[in-house]
């Protein structure tokens, strides 16, 4: 199967099932931090769209263990940023509807928590398809070290991504079941 394929049989089946009571335990994050020495207190995430893990709940829990959370914000030519974002802030709708968080502090992430559409055993992924954070991550990487943890339910495991020059590989991707 193809990219496209993968993306919407995926998508189709995520939608289907009751993703709700399967959530990722916060401790198997912590013990993949733990383990391989991560000290960073920035951490990147995102705000859950059509049926994605909820990083949410993961990002308030960081939080209470003080730690700096970040949001992204699209912009032109398909780019993105990350800024910082607490539970007590307010988020804004994009275009995409989205939300946002309203702050305008640009800031670059230890770890970055990656949504996912479909991923193989090699840590590669499919997201949408518009290369939002092969891009972020490509370019913060030359600017410091990011460790990528992408958050999937464990069905969302396909036998082979096909990949390309431009797809970067997640360090760590964590599900539902224990990993």
């Amino acid at each position: 199967m193809n990219k496209s394929e993968i993306r919407k049989k995926i998508i189709r089946i995520r939608k289907k099932k009751n993703c709700e009571e399967k959530v990722i335990d916060f401790k198997n994050i912590l013990k993949i931090l733990k383990k391989n020495k991560i000290k960073g207190k920035i951490i990147g995430g995102y705000y859950p769209y059509n049926y994605e893990v909820d990083a949410i709940k993961i990002l308030e829990k960081f939080e209470t263990l003080n730690y700096k959370v970040s949001l992204p914000k699209i912009k032109k030519n398909s780019q993105m940023d990350f800024f910082y974002w607490s539970r007590k802030d307010s988020l804004i709708i994009n275009k995409y509807g989205i939300p946002e968080p309203s702050s305008n502090k640009v800031v670059y992430p230890n770890i970055l928590l990656v949504p996912l559409v479909a991923f193989d055993k090699n840590f590669n992924r499919i997201g949408y398809g518009g290369g939002f954070y092969d891009r972020y991550i490509n370019k913060i990487k030359m600017i410091k070290k990011i460790v990528t943890i992408g958050l999937a339910y464990s069905f969302q495991k396909v036998k082979e991504i096909p990949v390309n020059e431009h797809d970067i590989k997640l360090d760590f991707i964590v599900t539902n079941e224990k990993n």
